[in-house]
């Protein structure tokens, strides 16, 4: 039997009956453009705080202007980006994870090997950015929507990508090996 090659830059695909490695293949997050205002608030706030400290008027105190200025951060500026830092989406050569939450944590995922479609949608504003969002939907399971993903060309690219290897290996792995055949090596112990 013949060693596997790769072509365009895939990786080696492991011996029939061998067990396969599950790698990352990206993690990332929805694209930040959302954080926009926060940002923009987070400056007007800071030169509004450092224009009007010790200029207030007599019945307000200084103290009830950081406040102020604080609770707005903290409500209109630290929660949301909490909020997009904690959702989370990463591609392995097994499966597609969601992962959202701060305290809670909620996580989804869809395996490759099962097969599922990609539908990419793209909005005017999404086009200017390079963004789009991808649904990816197997039948069975309730749809996994990767929303606002930044370079979705990219992704929707490297998902079809893994269903095609995830649906080959398990093609192949269902096959018998023909009579003579070694078995295949034992996995390499990880460090």
């Amino acid at each position: 039997m013949t060693q596997p090659t790769s072509y365009g830059g895939r990786p080696l695909m492991p011996a029939p009956g061998a067990p396969t490695p599950e790698l990352l293949v990206a993690r990332f997050r929805a694209h930040a453009r959302r954080l926009t205002w926060s940002a923009i608030l987070l400056v007007v706030v800071a030169g509004a705080s450092g224009y009007f400290y010790g200029n207030l008027p007599a019945p307000f105190e200084d103290w009830m202007l950081l406040a102020a200025a604080g609770s707005i951060v903290l409500l209109l500026v630290l929660v949301p980006f909490l909020r997009w830092w904690a959702h989370v989406y990463t591609i392995t050569t097994r499966r597609v994870l969601e992962r959202r939450g701060v305290i809670a944590v909620k996580r989804r995922e869809l395996v490759h090997v099962r097969g599922y479609t990609v539908q990419v949608r793209r909005g005017i504003l999404q086009r200017i950015w390079g963004a789009g969002t991808l649904t990816l939907a197997n039948g069975v399971d309730q749809p996994l929507r990767l929303a606002n993903i930044p370079s979705v060309e990219l992704v929707h690219e490297a998902l079809v990508d893994q269903v095609e290897v995830n649906q080959i290996l398990a093609h192949r792995d269902a096959q018998p090996l023909p009579p003579g055949t070694p078995p295949a090596p034992p996995a390499p112990p990880t460090a």
